[in-house]
């Protein structure tokens, strides 16, 4: 095994833990049972945080599937 190799699956590793933390860190988008008395927010804008934090999780999943691409076809020898 090469050292890029090695490098990608530990950069790999890496970025699923913080995927999982991101979407973790997400607010909930449903209203479950409260939606039913029509006391939910149903076209509530984006606060400019959860924006940054979906900018942030896209921003790693792209990252994410780009090694899994990389590694799944072998152009790290």
């Amino acid at each position: 095994m090469s050292a890029a190799y090695i490098a990608l699956v530990i950069v790999q590793a890496l970025l699923g833990l913080m995927l999982i933390i991101l979407v973790l860190l997400h607010a909930p988008k449903g209203e479950g049972m409260g939606g039913i008395g029509g006391g939910a927010t149903l076209f509530a804008g984006k606060r400019g945080a959860e924006s940054g934090l979906d900018k942030l999780t896209w921003t790693i999943v792209f990252l994410f599937i780009f090694i899994c691409a990389v590694l799944g076809f072998g152009f790290v020898k």
